[in-house]
């Protein structure tokens, strides 16, 4: 009875003392393999250091959409039109030229004829003249009327005027066509303008142009009215 009961300590001994090296052992594994496993956790946010780089250090090539060019109306602020208004004002105000010299072609019928008013009319205002209160004819810088005068027509003879009205009754046995000098805008323009005119007027009534002096028009009076014009202009 006493050696069973030794025996039964023993084995009870033995099977303590293999637990305890199977717990240990066991403790002793899980312990290395939670130690490894920590090691493969990536550390808290916190702890991680992150760096943004300089932009030193960057190469990037910025490229940027080129502006649509725009014209801008110019904003005309209470004294911009002020002045602009002066300065249209004074242009509009400024004296024409005082006349220096003047240029003449004369319109001459043959002895005994002469123009019919009634043809007359019609053919000066289909070059470009508008009648004026003074009763003459004008040509200005536009065929409508617009910008100042350049030459007129008046009647040849006395008392050089036109009555418009009673167009249908008048007749002359010539015309006159002027131009002072100096003569607001081109001057020659308004001169060829002016001895184009003598012309188709000349032909259409048969008549003869003539110079200042009321002699026949030659080619050498023409070069010299253009020399007068040329002096004037320069």
């Amino acid at each position: 009875m006493a050696t069973e009961l030794r025996w039964a300590l023993i084995v009870i001994s033995a099977l303590i003392i293999g637990g305890l090296l199977i717990h240990g052992l066991w403790s002793v594994r899980k312990k290395e393999d939670k130690d490894g496993s920590r090691q493969d956790v990536p550390a808290p946010m916190d702890d991680v250091k992150t760096s943004e780089p300089e932009l030193n250090d960057m190469s990037f090539t910025a490229v940027e959409e080129e502006p649509k060019a725009t014209i801008e109306e110019p904003v005309l602020h209470d004294s911009d039109e002020e002045q602009q208004e002066a300065s249209e004002t004074n242009s509009a105000s400024q004296p024409a030229p005082e006349p220096q010299d003047f240029i003449i072609l004369h319109i001459q019928m043959p002895e005994g004829l002469t123009m019919a008013g009634s043809k007359l009319l019609p053919s000066v205002l289909s070059l470009g003249f508008k009648y004026s209160e003074e009763g003459f004819f004008n040509r200005h810088l536009e065929s409508s009327g617009n910008g100042p005068v350049l030459f007129r027509l008046v009647n040849m003879y006395n008392p050089g005027t036109f009555d418009i009205d009673n167009m249908e009754q008048f007749s002359t046995a010539g015309v006159s066509l002027f131009m002072t000098l100096p003569c607001e805008g081109d001057s020659m323009a308004a001169f060829n303008m002016l001895h184009g005119a003598a012309k188709k007027l000349s032909d259409e009534f048969g008549a003869q142009v003539l110079d200042s002096a009321r002699e026949p028009l030659t080619v050498d009076t023409i070069r010299a009215y253009v020399e007068k014009v040329r002096e004037f202009a320069a």
